[in-house]
C-alpha cells in the first residue's frame, strides 16, 4: 500500500510499543472471507461477517494455521465490510466480503516475504474462528446442536445442501495458505481454534464419510421396517409409495413414523415361537440420532 497516511499510522500504532513511521512499516489489505458458498459448502452470514469485523482487529497472521510464535508475520489493525453491488453470491444476494488491513515491520528477514506479497505469490488466506451455529440450508436445523441427515454438497429437491455459519464468538488467527476453500480468501475454517495438519484433516473427512455411511444404512433399515409394519397394520400403500414418502423425511421423522406403525401393527403381528424382545434393537437404532 503506497499511500500510508496519518490515519492509517494512528490505527496501526495502537498495537505497537512506540510510534512507527511510514518508512518502517509495510501495510497491505487482504480479503479474509465472504458471504458466498465455499468449496466446503459453507458460508458466513452477514451477521457473522459483522461479528468478525470487530473480532479480527488485532489478530495475528501466521502460516498454515500453525499456531507457533515463530510463524507470526503480520497483524490486522483495521477491518471493513465491502459490498459489491455489481456482483451476486450463489444465493443471488449482494456479494459482501470482510476486508482486513494488516501491517508488518520492515526487516531484513521479511524482505523476501514482502516481495512475494507484492508479486502475488503469497496471496490466499484462511480464517480461524469459533461459531455458535451451523444452519442446514435444507431443513434449517442447527447441526452443531442437533445434527440432521442432510449432507453438504448433495442435492435435495433440486437444491444443493450447504451450511450457513452464524454467531461468531471468537476469532483466533488468519493464515497464509496454498489451497483456499473460499475462492476469494482461504483454505478452510477451523472452529476448534486448533491448527489441523494434512493428515488430521484427512482423518476428519474419513470420519465424516463413515458417519454418513452409518446414517444411510440406518435410514435403509428403518424404511424397510416401516414398510413391513405398515403392511401388518393393514395399510393400502404400495412399497413404492412408501419409498417416495420416506426418501423425503429426516431421520428423526422416520424413527417417529416407525414407532407409530409399530403401535398400529401390534394387534396384527403374532409373536413367533422363538420371540425376541426388540427393545434393545430400538435403543440401537435410536443411537444413530447424530
Amino acid at each position: 500500500m503506497d499511500n500510508i497516511n496519518n490515519a492509517l499510522l494512528e490505527k496501526l500504532n495502537r498495537f505497537t510499543r512506540r510510534e512507527h513511521t511510514a518508512d518502517e512499516v509495510y501495510i497491505f489489505s487482504v480479503t479474509l472471507c465472504d458471504n458466498d458458498i465455499d468449496r466446503d459448502f459453507e458460508r458466513f452470514s452477514l451477521e457473522a461477517l459483522n461479528d468478525m469485523k470487530t473480532l479480527f482487529i488485532g489478530r495475528t497472521g501466521i502460516f498454515d494455521h500453525n499456531a507457533k510464535g515463530i510463524n507470526q508475520t503480520a497483524r490486522i489493525f483495521d477491518t471493513e465490510l465491502v459490498t459489491d453491488s455489481s456482483r451476486k453470491n450463489a444465493l443471488g444476494e449482494e456479494y459482501v466480503s470482510l476486508k482486513g488491513y494488516a501491517y508488518m515491520i520492515r526487516t531484513d528477514s521479511n524482505a523476501d516475504l514482502i516481495r512475494e506479497i507484492d508479486g502475488g505469490i503469497k496471496k490466499e488466506v484462511s480464517v480461524s474462528c469459533a461459531v455458535k451455529s451451523q444452519i442446514c440450508s435444507v431443513c434449517g436445523a442447527d447441526i452443531k446442536k442437533k445434527p440432521c441427515c442432510h449432507i453438504k454438497g448433495k442435492e435435495y429437491g433440486g437444491k444443493t445442501c450447504f451450511v450457513t455459519l452464524d454467531g461468531v464468538s471468537d476469532a483466533y488467527e488468519w493464515s497464509f495458505v496454498a489451497v483456499p476453500a473460499q475462492k476469494n480468501a482461504g483454505v478452510t475454517k477451523y472452529f476448534s481454534g486448533q491448527a489441523l495438519s494434512e493428515n488430521s484433516a484427512k482423518s476428519y473427512e474419513e470420519k465424516l464419510a463413515e458417519k454418513n455411511a452409518v446414517i444411510d444404512l440406518c435410514r435403509e433399515d428403518i424404511c424397510s421396517e416401516i414398510t413391513r409394519l405398515a403392511f401388518l397394520a393393514g395399510s393400502d400403500f404400495s412399497p413404492e409409495t412408501f419409498k417416495m414418502l420416506t426418501d423425503r423425511m429426516t431421520l428423526a421423522e422416520l424413527i417417529s413414523l416407525k414407532k407409530q406403525f409399530r403401535c398400529s401393527a401390534k394387534g396384527f403381528s403374532p409373536k413367533p415361537m422363538l420371540y425376541e424382545d426388540n427393545r434393545e434393537t430400538e435403543k440401537a437404532v435410536g443411537s444413530y440420532r447424530i
